[in-house]
């Protein structure tokens, strides 16, 4: 039997059961105040499914504020079909076949899917290679060129794969000089990792923080035992085939949400052990306390 046949994917009330399970998993929390005691459940034929009242702050709520789904009209079930959608598909989904597939418009789809990877975004910011582990490092260019200044250039993206835990994070990046480049490493490495990168001038200097090996990919060096990057053009290899292939163009002040859905779906992939279904309950947890809204004249700034 499919998964996509289980009571929470097609019955609206089992869906709310299914992400409160999650979300409150000791009892229902009010999100205006904080409340866990004083809290009832409203009942009623024009009741809404799922919805409770705090008796400490007077407030009406379900589980969907203080999420990315706060003020959403498009049903739990299809929020769900869509997430475990968009965590189970390797290389993503786009919006015209979400829209598709769910029974929606494409102006929904884009704003589930884009609310969707800001719940994938990881909150957990505990340095990589703690314990002297090993991190591979690299940058990678994507999408159409664009105009900087007197240049025409493509948008960049930083990417840090820790090898012991299999977690990548990518970053979009101005510029892929030390300059742009060090600070964020100071800020996402434990000071005893071992960074291994290719020949790039951009990381010449690292060995003075860091332990550093570098291989020689213009004379053909793709490794020297533990010494390589396989593992970080693997992940890259996965990115640009989706970035190219499905989603095919992605706007620059959007970028940095696409790369952390690869982020989050390399980092939770079956390899380390986890299924799609697993994966789905992950992204659920990354729902809470994050608000995404687009208006017609802001789009780009709230991005």
């Amino acid at each position: 039997m499919s998964i996509l046949s289980k009571p929470y994917f097609h019955n609206e009330a089992e869906a709310y059961k299914w992400v409160e399970a999650r979300v409150w998993p000791n009892g229902p929390v009010c999100p205006h105040c904080g409340e866990t005691e004083r809290v009832g459940e409203l009942k009623g034929k024009s009741t809404r499914i799922g919805a409770r009242k705090c008796y400490a702050c007077r407030k009406p709520f379900t589980v969907k504020v203080g999420t990315v789904m706060e003020s959403s009209h498009i049903p739990m079930t299809k929020w769900l079909q869509a997430i475990y959608l968009m965590c189970s598909s390797k290389k993503g989904i786009s919006s015209h076949q979400l829209a598709r597939t769910l029974e929606v418009t494409v102006k929904s789809a884009w704003f589930l899917s884009h609310r969707i990877r800001e719940a994938m975004r990881s909150g957990n910011l505990a340095p990589f290679g703690g314990g002297g582990g090993i991190v591979e490092i690299d940058e990678t260019y994507t999408g159409p060129r664009v105009e900087r200044g007197k240049a025409w250039k493509k948008h960049i993206v930083l990417t840090l794969v820790d090898r012991d835990t299999g977690a990548a994070r990518s970053f979009k990046i101005d510029r892929a000089d030390q300059r742009t480049i060090l600070p964020i490493l100071r800020e996402n490495l434990a000071k005893e990792a071992r960074v291994i990168t290719d020949e790039a001038g951009q990381y010449y200097h690292l060995d003075k923080e860091y332990s550093h090996a570098f291989v020689v990919h213009s004379n053909k060096q793709w490794g020297r035992g533990e010494i390589h990057t396989n593992t970080i053009e693997g992940f890259y290899s996965i990115f640009k085939r989706g970035m190219k292939g499905v989603y095919q163009h992605c706007g620059e002040q959007h970028l940095h949400r696409y790369a952390a859905e690869y982020d989050f779906r390399y980092s939770n992939r079956a390899k380390l052990g986890i299924n799609d279904e697993e994966r789905t309950e992950a992204a659920i947890a990354g729902i809470v306390g994050k608000r995404l809204t687009y208006g017609s004249t802001n789009e780009a700034q709230n991005a």
